[in-house]
């Protein structure tokens, strides 16, 4: 079994050390192995289970209830259904946040647009807050 220092996972996983103690003082982690020595080392688990931390903080899951997913994985089988509910529930936020993204970055690409133009065509000067606007924010184009 291979093992890894702290180092070697916070290279791995992208979390900071601190973050790596906090996720195991919290219960976001299980009992991490020690060496005789009393250095913790991890294992491939580790890493794995630390990856799919990383990908629920990255996609806005709070703490709390990625402790919640936690403590249904260290659940039997039984738990499944719980744990598939709370994943499905994450993903329809995540879709719904790539959704407003879109859309802002469409509003974002017109801005571009517009700019890109007045470069290649210098024209009279008419000021961003004089433009259209969407849901009432000046500068904004329909």
């Amino acid at each position: 079994m291979s093992f890894y220092s702290p180092g070697e996972v916070a290279d791995k996983t992208g979390f900071s050390l601190d973050t790596l103690r906090y996720y195991e003082r919290v219960g976001l982690l299980h009992e991490i192995d020690r060496t005789a020595g009393g250095r913790r080392r991890f294992t491939e688990f580790d890493v794995g289970w630390l990856l799919m931390l990383r990908c629920l903080r990255d996609t806005g899951m709070p703490i709390a209830q990625m402790l919640n997913f936690a403590d249904l994985t260290r659940g039997s089988d039984e738990t499944v259904p719980e744990r598939l509910a709370l994943l499905q529930a994450h993903d329809r936020r995540i879709e719904e946040q790539i959704g407003r993204l879109r859309e802002h970055q469409a509003q974002i690409r017109k801005k571009i647009t517009i700019y890109r133009s007045k470069q290649r065509a210098p024209s009279p000067h008419v000021p961003d807050h004089a433009q259209p606007s969407v849901r009432g924010i000046p500068g904004t184009i329909a």
